[in-house]
């Protein structure tokens, strides 16, 4: 069984209506109490897998859930078990779920034949959760909508548990999609990837955050066609994408998760804009709430690099001390930038058009996908080679065009691998990280510079600043000059 599911996080001051929106229909509330377990090492949650004991009602339910080639699928096993005596707890058996896929995943994790003799598993934390729901037929579909409000326990911590889940029961995903995107226009909800479990791991081992997601390889076979293709990269972006959006939502301010968001962003940008030519139904209109959001972050990440990283290297220098948080002192919060209803709204569009697309016809063949993704690379690499010989008589917006145009192309070379020699596509990769260190350390010091320019009309400390980057400028100008001579004599890995 797989299941397909949309959790999304309900901010307070929405709390009321959404509730009293669930009673608009024929709703039924039922109290969940759940046990989650694994090993002494946590080697179930190191695979992505998970096992509870819940009583639902007067019903005790075990369910093995893990991880599948979907993006908001999971894997999943329930079996009824038999009701203790009053006052006991059933004991978990890893037993119940052999021969299912989730049960594969459980053997494989635990390097285990089915034959031989299980692990024991120890409780981990608990769930008791107050749910409300009721099924919704939309479209075509059979939504199930639960509002669950209650603790996650572990030891003497605890933690306030308030979310809402849209679980599709009958029909197709993308309608389970534009359910959910109706909801959090009206209720100012947003995306989240934070399971229930992962909440709980994190409460037993004190963090409040995951650790920050990196892009993936997207996998599809060589001889795939377009609509293949851009599935496989959309899902690999979006993955990232959500993983760390939902931590900066959350409230994380970790420079790594808002560094691997916006990564992911830029990805998910390059995958809509090169891509497009391969499947139809990629809207051009996605990239403009993912280029406020990656804009907005890119502010928060550039106040931070000026604080943390290039003011203690001018104060090095012999520098002053320069508050540089005032540079830039109208930056929105993380959070409210993930949280917005433009950026929700295009992740749900992409997750319904993945889900969509998946079901639908090819749009391109294998040859015609890897002719585009040829003309495509090329073009990119061409105009790259082009403004790379005159790149110290560019102005900045010309030479940070190119900037961008390396980020695409090489992202593109990522996309596109599986299509080409792996030797020849893993050589131009690494050829492309020396020109980009390059050119991204030229522009940062450019973006500082400007920051210092600002802060000297009321710092005059801030001149030293302005002074020392400004010496900086044409040596490190040279050093991009000199990698993108290196980089046109690579040789392309497309042929």
């Amino acid at each position: 069984m797989t299941e397909f599911e949309l959790k999304l996080e309900i901010p307070s001051n929405r709390l009321q209506r959404v509730a009293a929106a669930m009673r608009e229909g024929k709703a039924t509330r039922q109290r969940l109490q759940a046990r989650y377990f694994d090993t002494d090492e946590g080697t179930l949650a190191k695979h992505g897998l998970v096992v509870r004991v819940r009583k639902e009602g007067r019903r005790w339910v075990q369910t093995a859930k893990g991880p599948s080639d979907g993006l908001l699928e999971r894997l999943e096993h329930n079996v009824e078990i038999a009701a203790p005596a009053a006052g006991e707890i059933p004991a978990v058996d890893l037993a119940r779920h052999v021969g299912t896929p989730v049960g594969r995943k459980i053997f494989q994790a635990l390097k285990l034949k089915t034959h031989q003799t299980l692990p024991i598993l120890v409780l981990l934390y608990e769930v008791d959760v107050q749910r409300l729901k009721r099924s919704v037929k939309f479209a075509d579909s059979v939504v199930e909508v639960a509002l669950d409000q209650g603790r996650i326990v572990s030891s003497s911590h605890s933690l306030a548990l308030c979310e809402l889940e849209v679980e599709l029961k009958y029909g197709k995903p993308e309608q389970a999609v534009q359910f959910a995107r109706n909801w959090c226009a009206q209720y100012g909800l947003w995306l989240s990837s934070t399971t229930k479990s992962m909440k709980g791991q994190r409460l037993r081992s004190e963090r409040s955050f995951g650790s920050a997601v990196s892009a993936t390889a997207p996998e599809f076979d060589r001889h795939a066609d377009g609509k293949q293709i851009v599935m496989a990269v959309l899902r690999s972006c979006l993955k990232q994408v959500l993983a760390n959006a939902s931590e900066v939502a959350g409230g994380s301010m970790d420079p790594e998760h808002i560094h691997q968001l916006r990564v992911g962003i830029r990805r998910l940008r390059t995958a809509i804009r090169e891509l497009k030519p391969l499947a139809e139904g990629i809207e051009p209109a996605w990239e403009a709430p993912l280029v406020d959001a990656f804009r907005d972050l890119g502010r928060h990440r550039d106040d931070s690099w000026l604080a943390l990283s290039l003011q203690p290297r001018i104060e090095a220098a012999g520098g002053p001390s320069v508050d540089t948080h005032r540079a830039d002192a109208d930056i929105p919060e993380p959070a409210d930038v993930v949280r917005s209803p433009a950026f929700q709204d295009a992740l749900l569009c992409l997750i319904g058009f993945v889900h969509c697309a998946e079901s639908g016809n090819a749009s391109s063949t294998h040859e015609i996908a890897k002719k585009v993704l040829r003309a495509r690379l090329k073009k990119l690499r061409s105009r790259i080679v082009k403004d790379g010989t005159k790149f110290l008589s560019l102005d900045e917006m010309r030479q940070h065009r190119v900037r961008k145009r390396l980020k695409r192309l090489r992202y593109l070379t990522e996309f596109s691998a599986p299509l080409f020699s792996a030797r020849r596509t893993k050589a131009f990769g690494s050829a492309l990280h020396p020109v980009q260190d390059a050119i991204g350390f030229y522009n940062d010091e450019l973006v500082a510079l400007k920051a210092y320019r600002r802060l000297a009309s009321e710092d005059k400390q801030a001149w030293f600043g302005v002074g020392w980057l400004s010496a900086r400028r044409i040596p490190n100008s040279s050093v991009c000059l000199h990698e993108l001579e290196a980089f046109a004599q690579v040789r392309a890995f497309w042929g």
